[in-house]
């Protein structure tokens, strides 16, 4: 049996589809559907159910998916405990994070890293949701076996249990108001006072992965808002119109100082930042290399912040 046979098999039972199955591999669907029409040949049954174009397991082809995933995590679980084995300070190392991380807090360190350890190429990645490090993008076309990333910087109070790291420091939040903005606050106020009577530019509304999100679905229920966004660089951009005021977090207060802060922390705002790899990759000397440099200028940083 070929096991990249098996692979075209698994993609069409993670999309539902010949077409889903081969964006996911990056071919055509005429190769995915080749390779399925090859290995229902060679096994004698039928895999899938084609039902209005969607593909469903048959009781053959649950077995099968079954084994298929079975197989991909060993190969992962491979890659991964070789990689841990790399001693070499050289190659490439990829990255996750907030991009509101990645305009405000990371640049220095990444940058004096970059200096220390010359044949260590780092790719950042934007990504705002916490990853599992020890499963495969669903969606390379480049690598059956490409990791999502190798290190992620995240804002969050939860963790993944699996995953290894350490927590750097606090990150902070408060309101802020364009500077000089006659009908809008330019004194630290108490919070009631604002959510009761400034305008407010807030998340969009159907967010709900963020503890920001979170809070404001509930504290800015009843306040008036003039506009939504998705991101603090959005929220950010539109405070300096003067069309309300917003939450941001203060280690963007450097970058924008036509911006003042008009209330104390909000606690409830408060998060870690953590640094995380996989457990088989934390013995991989660039990993390392990252993760105490970067990770120990970042702590620094954080610690000399409001």
């Amino acid at each position: 049996m070929d096991w990249s046979d098996l692979r075209y098999a698994l993609a069409i039972g993670r999309g539902g589809s010949v077409a889903a199955a081969a964006r996911q591999l990056g071919v055509n669907a005429t190769t995915v559907q080749r390779r399925l029409d090859a290995l229902e040949s060679r096994l004698g049954a039928r895999l899938f159910d084609r039902t209005r174009g969607a593909y469903q397991p048959t009781d053959a082809g649950a077995v099968v998916l079954d084994q298929a995933q079975r197989m991909a995590d060993q190969a992962d679980e491979i890659e991964r405990r070789v990689l841990g084995r790399d001693r070499e300070l050289t190659g490439p190392l990829r990255v996750t994070t907030a991009f509101v991380v990645m305009e405000h807090l990371l640049p220095p360190a990444l940058a004096a890293f970059a200096r220390a350890y010359p044949g260590i190429e780092v790719e950042v990645v934007e990504n705002a949701f916490l990853v599992d490090l020890s499963r495969r993008s669903a969606d390379t076309a480049q690598s059956w076996a490409g990791l999502e990333a190798d290190v992620a910087l995240r804002l969050s109070a939860n963790v993944a249990e699996h995953l290894v790291g350490r927590q750097l420091g606090m990150t902070h939040c408060r309101a802020y108001a364009l500077r000089g903005a006659p009908d809008l606050p330019q004194t630290l106020q108490p919070l009631p006072v604002l959510l009761r009577d400034a305008p407010w530019v807030a998340f969009e509304r159907d967010a709900t992965s963020r503890v920001y999100d979170r809070w404001m679905r509930t504290q800015l229920a009843q306040a008036h808002v003039r506009v939504r966004v998705d991101i603090f660089n959005a929220v950010a951009a539109m405070l300096r119109t003067g069309v309300g005021i917003g939450v941001l977090p203060t280690f963007m207060e450097t970058r924008h100082p036509e911006l003042v802060a008009v209330s104390e922390v909000i606690p409830e705002l408060s998060v870690p930042v953590w640094m995380l790899t996989h457990p088989d990759l934390r013995g991989t000397a660039r990993v390392r290399a990252f993760m105490q440099h970067v990770g120990d200028a970042l702590a620094e940083r954080l610690r000399s912040m409001p």
